[in-house]
This record gives structure tokens, sequence and C-alpha cells, in this order.
């Protein structure tokens, strides 16, 4: 802002001469342009000489506040009289209007940032400051169930794009003054807030410290998404395994921040970022700890069950009958070789584009409206598989493979741990493909030493495996009855041990 003498800036407060609110308002236009939803509305404060304008943004505002508490009410009853000096003529409008949150912006860019976040400006003739009145009105989806992470016991409230939604679910679960919040924007152009949730005597200092000076590295013109946070803060770019949490759900984030983890939201996102986060927790789902500890730890165990075959079928189908043959049953090897007889593909070539096909009716069945997704998925799988059985471009064998495959995919709690599997699956089957069960096996080794060499945090993306914390495994290898578990997770560290 150019310096003049009419408008000028003066010890960090915004000076005006009475008179000169037009060229305050070129002034605002010269650094926000000249929006369309821009309001400039003209009011008397007392009768007659003393006048007011209110800016706003009519988009982001909600003008029922507006219109009630300060034009309607100033137009009804102007004040008759307004003890002399600035500052006291400051005072009585401010305690004139029944709003909560006013405050005072100290230069011209802080008037235009709060004008862009939707509230309002108060510009009072001859008053050296301008008010700042907290209207701001935003539209967002109301609650409604997760999309992505369904249970059938527990709660369904899921988070919406609005993280002032996201911090009263989180204390509708946490009614505790140990439950802290801190705020950061983060954005150059999107000014995007972002809360960091923990608990304060549990979290350790160090890893609440990492949080902040990775979140403070960030350096970016946007952030729109949990996602775009979670790329810059995450310890490893180049891996397929997530080392934070991304959840929909509030009871999920709380359950974390009672065992001494930290939470990212960020506004605009209906995801929250949990860390520090490992391996095993991958297989763990909000309802395990909405069910018996002996039924949680059969699902479980289903689990683990669902990740092998979902990583493992394709690959040790191609491995067996194109290597392996000795490894069959003579009875299913006479099968599996006749059913074979027409296939024009080896058995690699086959699965490969089996495996496509499917992840192509996948992709087709998230992105098709709602109505015809699932049935084009489901016809689309049963006409394609029965047709490219009877044209002998494929083995029923084959078809089977990718229909467990597929099942077994969908059994992962979290959507972003289903991708990974899907990552290991094309690995292990390219693997035997060229390999055999051989190149399985290095695979593994492969995986398993990546594994070892990646944290969250400072915490092992293996523990509590590697290293072994024998005390955690009631947690994440079993659920065992709530009475059991006294102690806080070894793993995370926390300041506290027991519960």
């Amino acid at each position: 802002m150019s310096k003049s003498s009419h408008l000028r800036e003066s010890s960090g407060n915004l000076v005006f001469d009475p008179g000169r609110a037009d060229e305050f308002l070129q002034c605002l236009t010269s650094v926000i342009g000249d929006p369309p939803d821009l309001v400039n509305h003209s009011f008397v404060i007392q009768q007659p000489e003393l006048e007011g304008r209110c800016l706003f943004l009519e988009t982001l505002v909600d003008k029922n506040k507006i219109e009630d508490n300060v034009l309607r009410m100033f137009a009804e009853q102007p004040l008759s009289h307004l003890p002399d000096g600035d500052s006291n003529v400051e005072d009585m409008v401010k305690r004139r209007i029944p709003i909560a949150s006013i405050a005072a912006a100290p230069d011209l860019h802080s008037c235009a940032q709060h004008l862009l976040e939707g509230k309002a400006l108060l510009v009072i003739r001859g008053a050296p400051r301008i008010l700042v009145l907290d209207v701001s009105k935003f539209y967002h989806r109301p609650l409604s169930e997760p999309k992505t992470e369904t249970t059938v016991r527990g709660p369904h409230e899921a988070f919406n794009e609005d993280i002032a939604t996201h911090i009263g679910l989180l204390r509708k679960r946490i009614r505790t003054s140990d439950l802290r919040l801190e705020q950061m924007k983060i954005g150059k152009a999107t000014e995007t807030k972002v809360i960091i949730a923990y608990m304060g005597s549990l979290v350790p200092d160090q890893v609440l410290e990492e949080f902040r000076t990775r979140i403070s590295r960030i350096h970016s013109d946007s952030i729109l998404e949990g996602t775009y946070i979670e790329e810059w803060i995450q310890d490893k770019t180049l891996t397929i395994f997530p080392t934070l949490m991304r959840t929909e759900r509030p009871d999920v984030v709380s359950s974390h921040l009672l065992e001494g983890r930290v939470a990212i939201l960020v506004d605009g996102s209906p995801l929250a970022l949990v860390g520090p986060y490992t391996f095993l927790q991958s297989f763990t789902s909000p309802e395990d700890y909405y069910q018996r500890a002996d039924i949680a730890t059969f699902l479980l165990w289903i689990r683990f069950l669902a990740f092998l075959l979902a990583v493992f079928i394709p690959a040790l189908y191609i491995a067996v009958t194109s290597y392996h043959h000795e490894l069959l049953p003579p009875a299913l090897l006479i099968s599996i070789s006749a059913q074979r007889e027409g296939v024009p593909f080896p058995s690699s070539v086959e699965a490969f584009l089996m495996m496509i096909i499917f992840e192509v009716l996948r992709e087709a069945g998230l992105r098709m409206p709602r109505v015809a997704g699932q049935a084009i998925s489901i016809v689309g799988a049963l006409v394609l598989g029965e047709a490219a059985v009877s044209a002998g471009l494929v083995s029923a064998a084959m078809v089977i493979v990718v229909a467990i495959t597929a099942i077994a995919h969908f059994v992962a709690p979290f959507y972003n741990f289903g991708i990974t599997q899907r990552f290991l699956q094309y690995f292990y089957m390219i693997l035997a493909a060229f390999s055999g069960g051989f190149g399985i096996l290095c695979g593994v080794l492969f995986t398993l030493v990546h594994l070892a060499s990646l944290q969250s945090f400072g915490v092992p993306y293996l523990a509590p495996v590697a290293p072994t914390f024998t005390s955690d495994w009631k947690d994440v290898l079993a659920r065992v009855p709530r009475t059991w578990m006294t102690t806080f997770p070894r793993m995370n560290k926390t300041k506290r041990k027991k519960r």
C-alpha cells in the first residue's frame, strides 16, 4: 500500500482521515481485485454525521447475522450520543454489536485476508482502526456414514470437509483438558488450516516435535487435501507402504490419540492422518473394538489370510503352472492341463490379462454413477469371464484365481492398504513369471528387508514383531479382553506406562 496523506500505516495500525473510506475501498480492491461478490453497504451510526461501511464477500458470510446484528440495529436505533475520542467511538460500537468475535485489523493486507476468510470489515468514519466481525458461513457436507470404512457395529459418523466439525467430533469423544490442538496455516495461496491433535500427558516429546518440524518445513502454494501433507512429512517417499494412517472415522482417531499417537486434521479434507503407524496396524479394523475379544481375533486372522491370498495366489498359479508342475496332485494337474489345452497364451500372460481387465472393471465401477456402477462391475466380470473361457482365451482355473484374489482384496480394512496389496500382487507375479517359486522367495525376502528399513516418526515399521515387544502382541496379533490391556503399547513410547 502506498503511503498517502489520507491513508497510511502508523505504528502497525491502519489510520484513516475522516471522510476517506472511499480511498480505503480503492486500496482494498487493488489487493483482492474487484470481485463480483464484494458488498459495500453504508449505514448511519449516529445522526446526522457519523456513518459506517460494512464490507464483506456475500458468498462466504452469513448475511442474516450482518443484517440482524449490524445493519438493521443501527438503522432502527441510531446512537443518539457518542462520547468524544476515536477510541471511545470504537468501544461504543463494539458494545452495541451483539457478535462474540470482534477484533481490529492491523494493516491493509490483514483486512484483505480477513475478508477472504469470510469475515466482515466495519469501517467507521473517523475511527483509527478497521473492526473485523466473524460472520463466516462456509458450506460443507453434513455428517454421514463412512464411505470406505464401513462397519456393522460401532459409531456410524464420519468426518466431512469442515475442520470445525472435525474438532467437535473429537471433543465429543475425548472430554478432557488433556486433549491438545495446535493450529497452523500452510499454503501460500490456500492458507489451509491444519490442526495437530494429541494428548499432552501421553505423546512423547520427540514424536510431537518431529511432527511440528516436518509440517513447518512444508513450502507449497496449495494444500487442498491431507495427501498433500502426507507426501511432505512421510519418512520415505519411494515406498508403496503407507507410513501414516488415513481414516475418515472420528472414533478411530480418538482411539489412537488415547494410545499416545498424533493426528493431523486438514480443513477441506474428510480424512485425518494418524502417526506413528506400523505395518500390522493395517490389519486392524475399527470393528474389532466393538466385538468380543474372541470374535475380533478370529476376524483379524481372517484378514491375515485374505492378505496372503490376495498377494500370492496369482503368483503361485503362474509359478506352479509354468515351472513347478510336480507340486500339484496328478488329478489336479491333469484337470488344469486339459483346461489350458486350447489357450493360446502362456499362464503368465493369461494371468496378467485377466488381472488388468479386472482392474479396469474395478475402476469403471468406482467412476460410474452409483446406480449403475455396481451392476456394471458385476455383470462385466461375469460376462467377460464366461465369454473368455468359452472362446478359449483363458482357462476356467484362471477365472477362479482372479475371483478369489478380487474378493480377498476387499477384506482390507483401509483403502490405501488395499492399493498396497495390489502393487505387491503384480510385483510377485512378475517375479514368478521369470523365476517361478525362486523369484517369489526372493521377492518375499526383499519385501521383508524393505519393511524392516522403514520407520514412522521413529517407530520401526514392523514393531512389535521386529523389534519384539511381546506385551504389544495382545493388541496387534490378537485382541485380548480389555481387562488384560492395562498398559499402553511399548512401541509408542508414551510418557505414561499404565492406563
